[in-house]
């Protein structure tokens, strides 16, 4: 036994031994310079750029002339914030006045990820 624990003994100073060589660096090349790539300017995507057709209820919010979905509900949200609709606790869902509540299908509460879900329905 007492064999056995000498020879493990030997066996880890010796790669104890080892791993405390330093190991000579490798010379770094130098590194190349990329060029700069230049930005490619984000085109907005046609779809969610093309003017919709509102429906009568939700013109009553954001206005008559026809825009894009996204600036749709940027004027609902303006709408609400400008209203105060939000619940102060749960700031995610919208407390319907009686021109919203047309555009929500009757709902007192709308949650604000379902609204846009029901907005797009007033939106051709």
């Amino acid at each position: 036994m007492f064999h056995l624990l000498k020879d493990l003994t030997v066996a880890t100073k010796k790669k104890a031994a080892k791993k405390a060589a330093p190991k000579k660096a490798a010379p770094k090349k130098a590194a190349k310079k990329a060029a700069p790539k230049s930005k490619a300017k984000r085109t907005p995507n046609a779809a969610f750029m093309k003017p919709m057709n509102i429906s009568v209820d939700l013109q009553a919010i954001v206005g008559s002339k026809a825009i894009p979905r996204t600036e749709v509900t940027k004027k609902v949200w303006v709408y609400i914030k400008k209203n105060n609709l939000q619940d102060p606790k749960q700031k995610r869902n919208i407390n319907a006045d009686a021109a919203l509540q047309k555009v929500f299908g009757g709902k007192k509460t709308v949650n604000m990820f379902e609204m846009t879900k029901l907005i797009n329905k007033h939106l051709s």
